[in-house]
């Protein structure tokens, strides 16, 4: 199990144990944090997984293809390191990975 940092826009966090070969998304779903909707169930349709990556973490994941890119045009509130949660596969190097959800996933 990895730790996963999931920080609600008014900065509430929730360190969660996720399991590697999950989807960022998909560890967020399983333990009930709030601020992701993921209507989609992960099939990268509907960016109410949109997340905010820190820099430092950036460069460990890898790049956005461009379907998620595409999706981004969707999110509310986008950012220069704007990513869909559902698009980001949890390996073990990502231990400790912080994120940071906007204020609404619409």
């Amino acid at each position: 199990m990895i730790t996963i940092n999931y920080v609600e826009h008014g900065g509430a966090t929730h360190a969660v144990q996720v399991e590697p070969g999950l989807s960022l998304m998909k560890g967020a779903v399983l333990n009930n944090v709030p601020g992701i909707v993921a209507e989609c169930g992960g099939a990268c349709a509907c960016a109410t997984c949109h997340v905010y990556v820190p820099p430092e973490w950036q460069a460990r994941l890898p790049p956005a293809q461009e379907q998620e890119v595409d999706m981004l045009e969707c999110a509310s509130e986008v950012r220069g390191n704007s990513r869909l949660a559902c698009q980001i596969a949890l390996t073990p190097e990502l231990d400790g990975l912080m994120v940071h959800l906007p204020a609404s996933q619409y």
